[in-house]
């Protein structure tokens, strides 16, 4: 077997997937100099504000509702029905004017909010740090917080353009997309941090990522087509009440409990003790955050093809595709994260200094570190299993997700006030397997029943 068969077949590596993984692999390759640079540039204090101000904006999943996974998996369907090329949008006209109906949703939709959100955004982080400064009154974080709310708002307004593209079929334009966004990354904040621009660095690294993701779609063919969809005269609309809202709240459901079980932590552990753990817990996340996402790369890439197969029916297709990806991003993703805890551990007991810096004491403890990295390890296959379901425009995990997000939500105000840090990480190790567990039996009895469904609908 050739090495180009290895990684073609075997690997599951084909042009999307190629291109996302540069991006993703730049990404992580930042990651790690980002660590660097912060732990150098930064003090533990500071670097707790750092990852703080990130949970804190997260709370925009509130705001976004999970729309913007929603518009992949609706435009694909609409899409799957026509022939789209810079040149001309061919097909029914139902699906073409369904298509920029959808469009012009998003406008409207991401306009409207991303306002309230700036409004939201301010207030809250403004009250928070103010409040649990922790003695950190030397700590300049107002300017910082309110060019990352900037930041925050204009990512905020790209998401849904580029949820649009990846719908119409161009995953792999928008992969290398991203890896110019990752090649750009370094210079706003290796630079800024160099420069001395210390917690500015949040909004200038998310403002510049967003207007360069921003200026090479509309410098693109691409924009082209976007424009022509627009202008279709429409007849025949999706019901954002009827269809979409119907899905949504259910996907919002979902989301907003991922942020009390994902985004809580951070908060948590700044209010009980101090920005010091926060900043190990925010740092540990991160590159746990980014090996997952590296590996997701297999199965994210696959949503348009996914949506498409389901709204043919062609499920065989679909679950030989899906179950091959599964195992590529389970068994890959297995790898990396035990070499991650395995150099972590190695750099923390031998005191392994990298560039004169002490960085294994910014990272959490060993049991702390291992429990969290299980916990992320749980989110292979989870995602992939979520992913498989929700393309079939239904949302079968919102009790799952209220449930253990209220259940994290409880557990972690409650056990870091007792507990602290331990209690955290204990109790939520605890409720990822619970989850695992919970969330594979969902897949399996929906897919059977979804399914035989169908077929029984076509006999």
């Amino acid at each position: 077997m050739s090495f180009r068969t290895f990684i073609t077949q075997k690997l599951g590596v084909d042009k999307a997937i190629f291109f996302t993984l540069i991006g993703k692999m730049l990404q992580m390759s930042t990651a790690f100099f980002s660590v660097l640079f912060i732990a150098k540039f930064l003090s533990p204090n500071q670097q707790g504000y750092y990852y703080t101000f990130g949970s804190i904006v997260a709370i925009q999943v509130f705001f976004e509702l999970g729309l913007t996974g929603i518009i992949t998996q609706f435009v694909a369907h609409e899409a799957s029905h026509l022939q789209i090329s810079q040149l001309a949008i061919n097909g029914d006209t139902v699906y073409q004017s369904r298509l920029a109906s959808l469009l012009k949703i998003c406008f409207k939709w991401y306009v409207i909010i991303s306002i309230v959100l700036f409004i939201v955004l301010s207030i809250v982080g403004f009250l928070f740090f103010s409040f649990f400064n922790n003695n950190s009154a030397d700590i300049q974080w107002r300017g910082p917080w309110l060019l990352l709310v900037f930041g925050t708002v204009v990512n905020f307004l790209t998401t849904p353009l580029v949820a649009i593209v990846e719908g119409l079929g161009y995953v792999k334009e928008i992969a290398k997309f991203r890896m110019v966004q990752q090649i750009s990354q370094p210079i706003a904040l290796w630079g800024g941090l160099w420069l001395g621009a210390d917690l500015y660095v949040s909004g200038l690294d998310v403002a510049c990522r967003s207007l360069i993701m921003l200026f090479l779609i509309v410098k693109s063919p691409i924009f082209q087509i976007l424009k022509k969809i627009w202008s279709v005269n429409i007849k025949e609309i999706v019901s954002y009440r009827n269809e979409i809202f119907p899905y949504q709240w259910r996907i919002a459901v979902s989301w907003i409990s991922g942020y009390f079980i994902f985004q809580l932590f951070n908060p948590v552990l700044f209010a009980t003790e101090g920005p010091e753990i926060a900043g190990q817990m925010g740092m540990t996340m991160q590159a746990l955050n980014a090996l997952l996402a590296l590996t997701l790369a297999w199965i994210s890439t696959k949503v348009p093809k996914i949506s498409g197969l389901i709204a043919l029916k062609a499920y065989s297709n679909l679950d030989q595709l899906f179950g091959k990806t599964f195992k590529q991003v389970v068994g890959i993703g297995f790898v990396i994260v035990v070499f991650f805890v395995g150099s972590i551990i190695v750099v923390q007991d031998f005191n392994i200094r990298v560039f004169s810096i002490d960085i294994g004491n910014r990272f959490l403890p060993k049991i702390p570190l291992l429990l969290m990295s299980w916990s992320v390890f749980t989110m292979f296959p989870i995602n992939c299993w979520a992913i498989y379901l929700r393309s079939h425009k239904k949302e079968p995990l919102m009790v799952n997700s209220v449930v253990m997000g209220l259940l994290c939500c409880m557990s972690t105000i409650t056990l870091g006030n007792l507990f602290g840090l331990n209690g955290i990480v204990y109790s939520f190790a605890i409720l990822r397997f619970v989850s695992l567990g919970w969330i594979y039996y969902v897949y399996r009895t929906k897919k059977v029943e979804w399914h035989q469904n169908k077929k029984e609908d076509r006999q």
